[in-house]
Order: structure tokens, then C-alpha cells, then sequence
């Protein structure tokens, strides 16, 4: 088992910066992929960003070049910064894990899930 939690969420203005953090516990974090989703109401929850044991990273393109993936397997602590907000990066911030090598981008390819923690950016 993993257990995550994340951390970070807030509100902030457009052009604006934040930083997600998500903790985890449990099974080792060095073998595990760890990946950020978000969802808006009404929405899907869709997938942000990803990234591997070898710290090797993926982006949707909706947040490409803002938005930056991280990783401490000596404190088994993933990040997530987030630079140059937009209205519609508002929505429930997600921190995920899978027991594997390789990221995916599906949020069904993740079994352990955070509680999620609340983005808001006003314009």
C-alpha cells in the first residue's frame, strides 16, 4: 500500500505561482511512478503531469512549459510547481502513484490516490 497526501493548494491570482507538494508513505518510493491529475466540476479528471523512478517526465500540453514535475526518492516527497496560473487552472489537484518504472497518463493505470487539495486562480 501507498498512502499519499498532498499539500499546497490555495487560491492565487492569474500570473501567479504555486507549488503542490505530495507525500508518501508506506511501500518503497523509489520503485513507484507518480503522476498529477486535476478535475473541475463538471469535468473529467484529467491527466497534468507525470514522471518515472529515473525522474524522466511528461506534460499535457495545457500546462507544458508552466508547470514542472519533481521528485525526492530519499524523502519520498513529489512536487509539483506551478508558474504563470490561468483562470482555468482552477480545479482539485491530485497526487497518484502506480507500482511501476514507467509513467502513464490514464488516471485507471493508478492505484493509489491523494485526497486531493483545492486550486483556485482568479482572474
Amino acid at each position: 500500500q501507498v498512502q499519499l497526501v498532498e499539500s499546497g493548494g490555495g487560491l492565487v491570482q492569474a500570473g501567479g505561482s504555486l507549488r503542490l507538494s505530495c507525500a508518501a508513505s508506506g511501500r518503497t518510493f523509489s520503485n513507484i511512478a507518480l503522476g498529477w491529475f486535476r478535475q473541475a466540476p463538471g469535468k473529467e479528471r484529467e491527466f497534468v503531469a507525470a514522471i518515472n523512478f529515473s525522474g524522466d517526465s511528461y506534460y499535457a500540453d495545457s500546462v507544458k512549459g508552466r508547470f514542472t514535475i519533481s521528485r525526492d526518492n530519499a524523502k519520498n516527497t513529489g512536487n509539483l510547481q506551478m508558474n504563470s496560473l490561468k483562470p482555468e487552472d482552477t480545479a482539485v489537484y491530485y497526487c497518484a502513484a502506480r507500482r511501476s518504472w514507467i509513467y502513464r497518463t490514464s488516471p485507471n493505470e493508478y492505484a493509489y490516490w491523494g485526497q486531493g487539495t483545492q486550486v483556485t486562480v482568479s482572474s
